[in-house]
């Protein structure tokens, strides 16, 4: 199981205030600053981190979980409202399986950064 992940990213307080926006809705907050530029972010630990990068960065795709299409939803329409552009807006993405239910946006690094509700699984 994953514990945590982090992201270095070109401008940390820019990040800041997109993912502050963005995670919101999912219940993700900043939990821990132990260093300038560096924060930790979850809903209950901080399993999401940010950190300045030492040089340039690399996309990368990240995805939170929802507990709703709802929060899906919310997430999408935060991260749009923080300044994230729009890489596939909410919906059905049956390709993946028949309840996956998800939307992306790309963050100020070019990051595609997705929620996503996986309804009920059938076994």
């Amino acid at each position: 199981m994953i514990d945590h992940l982090k992201l270095h990213v070109a401008d940390p307080a820019a990040s800041r205030r997109f993912y502050e926006q963005a995670l919101a809705p999912l219940g993700y907050r900043v939990l821990l600053e132990p260093a300038p530029g560096v924060v930790g972010m979850g809903a209950r630990m901080p399993d999401f981190w940010l950190a300045p990068a030492d040089g340039p960065t690399a996309p990368s795709h990240v995805a939170f979980r929802a507990e709703s299409e709802r929060d899906v939803q919310r997430f999408h329409d935060a991260a749009i409202a923080a300044g994230g552009a729009d890489n596939g807006g909410p919906g059905l993405r049956p390709h993946y399986h028949q309840n996956y239910y998800g939307a992306f946006v790309l963050d100020p690094d070019g990051n595609n950064v997705e929620a996503v509700y996986h309804g009920v699984m059938q076994p």
